[in-house]
């Protein structure tokens, strides 16, 4: 407790990612831990299939990210759902195909562990890690000129 309050994130800027606790949703893809991605920076997005501003404008950010900068950056997201539902395995598998995801992604494991961990603030939420694994940026949101804009110009500085 700090000054009398709970801090739920173990999340901190110029500080290690912490670790994640996330499940997988395809059996061939398996949670990989966090060093895998140690030598690029790390593009993290938390969303959900329930947001409207993940699906129309986060995951199409993100799977342009990819394109644009190839192997010179990872990309993974964490469907996170502080709502408790659980989706059903067809429609990630939906989602995938809708959305082309160019990025792996891998449920929240207990629905929002890793998301509260983190200190997100809802989704779209962005965590942007430089290439030896410490957290350089966190942003809610995906506004082209605010949001997407920052992480725009915090990519460019990494890659």
């Amino acid at each position: 407790m700090k000054n009398n309050r709970l801090v739920l994130s173990q999340l901190e800027i110029g500080k290690p990612l912490p670790e994640w606790k996330l499940e997988n949703i395809f059996e061939e893809e398996e949670v990989p831990e966090l060093q895998t991605y140690l030598g690029k920076p790390l593009l993290i997005l938390f969303f959900s299939l329930g947001c409207p501003g993940c699906l129309g404008r986060a995951i199409p950010y993100a799977n342009r990210i990819v394109y644009e900068n190839g192997d010179n950056i990872n990309v993974v997201g964490i469907h996170t759902n502080f709502e408790g539902i659980d989706f059903a395995k067809e429609k990630f598998t939906n989602a995938k195909e809708k959305f082309y995801f160019r990025f792996p992604f891998f449920k929240d494991f207990n629905y929002d562990t890793t998301f509260l961990n983190y200190g997100a603030g809802g989704t779209p939420h962005w965590v942007l890690v430089d290439k030896t694994g410490i957290v350089v940026y966190s942003i809610f949101g995906s506004a082209p000129n605010n949001a997407l804009l920052r992480l725009d110009y915090m990519i460019n500085e990494l890659v």
